[in-house]
Formats: structure tokens, C-alpha cells, sequence
């Protein structure tokens, strides 16, 4: 059974219509919904969360994303194939970089402009739902083992992003927030192999000047107390125990995150 991923910041309605149109095209595939939560435009929320899962999923599977402030204007269509000769993936969104962090994280990849009209839907393309009328049906044939070269040409100069933005300065990490969850805990750029040349767990590290744990857990700390620690995703995160992070730091995607050890 083929499986695809949706990735949005659509919330409720929106994704049942991309659903109905993968399954009127493959009936058999098999839905698996990352997130339609996150932060609208969110491009980079979108990506990192796609980028973080992209791994556990089985070759084949294609990931459907759509976070497209872009959409009905002039930003392209992309269709990529990525991962070693016999294990490969595909992503089906937008030219914004939404999907290219989880693409590399496999390997080798071919993008590609998604141009060819039969792989679209059929009732005619809305100028600002693309998720249902471009993405959707032609994640949908690619799951069915179309050759990605149907798509359209194959191109090069596509938008990049990239979550390696982070920097040392001396004794200082400087990074950036990427999002934070449903509960609170603020996820960085910096990846644990910086984070470990820095520190180790249960020492002490300032975070934007205040000082808090570096543990390898929420429950090492105290109700209510700040924590940081190396998230599932490999990142390092700020949380607190039984309580909110992004409230209690006041920080929010795209902010600077400054680490030094103590």
C-alpha cells in the first residue's frame, strides 16, 4: 500500500478536499496527516516538522506540502525525488522551500516544475487552492508509480531553506527559534552534535541571559521550573516542566536565541 503526507496550515475543511481528491485519483493509498496546525504562512514551522519525520517513513511514500502564501502568483510547482537508488521519497508543493530540508535529509534529489495539465484536476485550477487542484492529484498519480519525469521539466534554480543559520561566537550559540509546540516547548536550530561541544547533561547554560538546566529530560527538573534539553528531532529545546516556554521566555518563531554555557 503507497502512502502519502500531508503537511498544511489549512486547520479544519480544507485538507478533506485534497483527501477526496487523492483517493477519487488511488483509492488505495494510505493518508497520514503531520500537521494541518501550523502557524498560517508558517514556512519554516511547515518544513521543520516535515523535515523531522521524513525519515521513519517507508520508500515510496510521497509527502504532500502546502504552505503556500504564494499562492496563484508567479512561484512555481515542484514534484522531487529524493533518497538513495531504491529508497527514494517524493514532495509535491511549492517553490518557497518548504519542502527541500526534508528532501536533502535523504540525499540525492531531482526537482522538477510540476507544468504537465493531465496531472492537475481535471474541473480546472483555482488561483488560491493549488493544495486540492495541483499538489494533491499530482501527489496522487506519483503514488501510483508515474515517473516523476511526467511532471514537467527538471530545474535547478528552486527557492533553498534551510534550518543552519545558527552561529558561534565564542563562549555564545546563536541560533534562532523555529516554532514552539502545542505545549509550549521552544524548538531551535541548533542541532545536538553543536550543542554537546558546548555542554553536557546537567550542567548549567544561559539562555537569552537567564540561567536554567541543560538535562537530558522535562522530569529532571521541578514542576513549573525552565529546562533545555535535546528534543526527539535532535534540536536543542527550551522547555518547562508542566508549564509554557514560549509564554514564560516570551519568545516566538524567528527569534534569536543566544546559549552560553555557565
Amino acid at each position: 500500500m503507497s502512502i502519502i503526507s500531508l503537511t498544511t496550515d489549512f486547520g479544519d475543511f480544507y485538507p478533506a478536499a485534497m483527501k477526496a481528491v487523492i483517493l477519487g485519483i488511488n483509492p488505495t493509498v494510505q493518508i497520514v496527516d503531520i500537521t494541518h496546525y501550523t502557524r498560517q504562512a508558517g514556512i519554516r514551522e511547515g518544513s521543520f516538522a516535515l523535515y523531522s519525520l521524513v525519515q521513519y517513513f517507508p520508500k515510496g511514500s510521497v509527502h504532500i506540502g502546502v504552505v503556500d502564501p504564494g499562492v496563484g502568483t508567479s512561484r512555481r510547482a515542484l514534484a522531487i525525488k529524493a533518497g538513495s537508488e531504491g529508497k527514494e521519497q517524493y514532495f509535491v508543493g511549492p517553490d518557497n522551500g518548504l519542502l527541500i530540508p526534508a528532501a536533502r535529509r535523504l540525499g540525492e534529489m531531482e526537482v522538477y516544475e510540476i507544468t504537465n495539465p493531465e496531472l492537475m484536476l481535471k474541473s480546472g485550477i483555482s488561483a488560491t487552492f493549488h493544495g486540492r487542484d495541483i499538489f494533491a492529484p499530482a501527489g496522487a498519480h506519483l503514488s501510483k508509480g508515474i515517473p516523476i519525469e511526467d511532471m514537467g521539466p527538471r530545474i535547478s534554480d528552486f527557492v533553498i531553506l534551510d534550518f543552519e543559520n545558527f552561529g558561534i561566537d565564542g563562549p555564545f550559540l546563536i541560533g534562532e527559534v523555529i516554532f514552539a509546540d502545542i505545549f509550549g516547548n521552544i524548538i531551535t536550530n541548533i542541532p545536538q552534535e553543536v550543542v554537546f561541544k558546548f555542554s553536557t547533561f546537567g550542567s548549567q547554560i544561559k539562555v537569552n541571559g537567564r540561567r536554567i538546566s541543560f538535562v537530558q529530560t522535562y522530569g529532571f527538573v521541578g514542576q513549573e521550573e525552565p529546562l533545555a534539553l535535546i528534543g526527539s528531532h535532535g534540536f536543542l529545546e527550551i522547555a518547562v516542566n508542566k508549564g509554557n516556554a514560549a509564554l514564560q521566555f516570551g519568545l516566538k518563531s524567528g527569534d534569536q536565541v543566544v546559549i552560553k554555557t555557565v
